[in-house]
């Protein structure tokens, strides 16, 4: 009896239509098969039509930068079989024939309620034993999925597993080797051989345990894990979620490094997040600041009043920085307030 394949894959796409389909020329050249599901989070602006009709050998692909190009080109054979999901049908539906599906989730729900619609759609699927939580704004080499897996099924008892992840327009850099070391004390984390060579040294073991958590960009669970730990907490919408999942685990689930997988990644394409001092958009400080103080008030409540002090004198410096949008962003994420961007005439 022939078996599907054991990975599966969510992209979540949002207003991003281009690097979706550009992560797909790239996810779909792997060596291995995956069974991948985008999510849309009700961009509203053609991006469902505009995946649909790249698979359909219709809209073509956009244009890789010159270091990527070996990824991505020549473009895939079209048509591409694909199954598509109208709003409500994922709860329900089970993964068809095709190796693509396209859900339409029907509201924004955020980064991990729409990586949790293409989660919950994908296990039901029985032969799928891990999902690959991966960034549509990514490309990957076609030898990733392989050595994702491997890593997988080489680890006991393995909850959560990493990847490479290099900056796409600076591909000899890295993002994270696997992902973070965080601070309760400061809510603020730093990846692993951030910004240094591709040729760095290290040792894959050693990058494994220091991983406090997987950078969600390219993140793997297990089939075990999600059923014994849960989704993703969605009440974040952005940012956090991958901090909260490996601080519920607790222990119980390995984390692994799959050293031998690379990903590139365009980082914080939708919203402007930025890694680097001051050049976070207003809505990523909001974002972050909200989610910092919801993921201490759920997890560690008896640091709020730490968290608090550290919000406030946030505010004061974009203050003192002549930053008077992203200190009244500061304070309303401080005051649980909803943010409001500014009108445009």
């Amino acid at each position: 009896m022939a078996v599907g394949p054991r990975l599966g894959v969510v992209l979540v796409n949002w207003r991003r239509a281009a690097d979706t389909i550009e992560c797909l020329e790239s996810l779909l050249r792997s060596t291995i098969d995956v069974r991948v599901a985008v999510v849309d989070n009700a961009s509203g602006d053609g991006s469902v039509e505009a995946i649909l009709g790249w698979a359909a050998g219709d809209v073509s692909p956009p244009e890789p930068t010159p270091a990527m190009a070996r990824l991505t080109t020549p473009p895939l054979a079209k048509p591409i079989a694909v199954q598509h999901l109208q709003p409500g049908e994922a709860a329900a539906a089970t993964p068809g024939t095709s190796g693509l599906t396209v859900i339409d989730a029907g509201a924004n729900l955020g980064f991990a309620g729409g990586n949790n619609v293409g989660l919950g759609f994908l296990l039901r699927d029985p032969a799928i034993e891990y999902v690959w939580l991966l960034n549509n704004d990514t490309v990957v080499e076609p030898e990733a999925a392989a050595a994702l897996l491997a890593r997988l099924d080489a680890t006991f008892n393995v909850g959560m597993c990493g990847t490479i992840v290099r900056y796409y327009h600076r591909p000899d850099t890295v993002q994270a080797l696997n992902g973070h070391r965080f601070s309760l004390w400061l809510g603020t984390s730093r990846g692993i051989g951030a910004d240094g060579p591709a040729t760095q040294a290290f040792d894959p073991s050693r990058v494994a345990r220091e991983t406090d958590f997987v950078l969600g960009a390219s993140l793997a669970v297990s089939r075990r894990f999600v059923a014994v730990v849960g989704p993703m907490t969605e009440d974040y919408f952005l940012y956090y979620e991958e901090v909260d999942w490996a601080f519920r685990n607790g222990g119980r689930f390995a984390t692994a490094f799959a050293n031998g997988a690379i990903v590139y990644h365009k980082e914080g394409g939708s919203i402007g997040s930025s890694g680097r001092r001051g050049q976070r958009s207003v809505l990523s400080d909001y974002y972050l600041a909200r989610s910092r103080l919801g993921f201490i008030r759920r997890r560690v409540p008896l640091m709020l009043p730490w968290h608090w002090g550290l919000t406030v004198a946030a505010i004061g410096r974009r203050l003192v920085r002549g930053q008077p949008k992203k200190a009244l962003a500061l304070t309303r994420a401080l005051l649980g307030l909803r943010y409001k961007p500014e009108k445009r005439g």
